[in-house]
């Protein structure tokens, strides 16, 4: 049987089923009610079997909520701004250039010379895949002509086309 967490007198059982009931997000709910089942007496083990968590998870929640207080129940993944750009601003200000000026040339450059060129800035190996990422997240596309298969009748191709 698992032993009861202790929890931080921060709200009553009565604010925190209030807030179970106002929470809008399915997430931030699960917290509240998870802390609210707590606050309650319910052990650990029937709080996760209730909310469909894992033990470790709830003891998370506890532990934030200890810490912070109620700020810690909602759901942080919205507030979450992600990891930050590989190039600072300078150096994507270059790299455009880069690839602009390639275009220009009518030798546009492909993602793994890319992803090669910013491996030498950012001074780590970097997978070709990055390359390609920021092709696209800058709307470069592929220039070159679609493959055409070795035994492919044109004459055929033309007369079927809609005219």
């Amino acid at each position: 049987m698992s032993r009861q967490l202790k929890l931080e007198t921060h709200l009553t059982i009565e604010e925190l089923e209030k807030g179970y009931r106002r929470a809008v997000d399915g997430r931030e709910r699960s917290h509240w009610q998870m802390i609210w089942l707590l606050a309650q007496g319910k052990s650990t083990a029937e709080v996760a079997h209730t909310t469909g968590y894992s033990v470790p998870w709830v003891r998370t929640i506890v532990h934030r909520y200890n810490a912070q207080g109620a700020v810690a129940l909602s759901d942080t993944r919205h507030t979450n701004p992600g990891r930050g750009h590989l190039l600072n601003a300078e150096q994507e200000a270059r790299l455009k250039a880069l690839l602009y000026q390639a275009e220009a040339d009518e030798e546009p450059w492909t993602g793994i010379q890319v992803a090669s060129w910013m491996s030498q800035e950012v001074g780590r190996r970097l997978n070709p895949a990055r390359g390609w990422d920021i092709l696209h997240r800058w709307g470069f596309t592929r220039k070159g002509p679609r493959p055409r298969h070795i035994k492919a009748d044109l004459q055929a191709q033309s007369a079927f086309k809609k005219t």
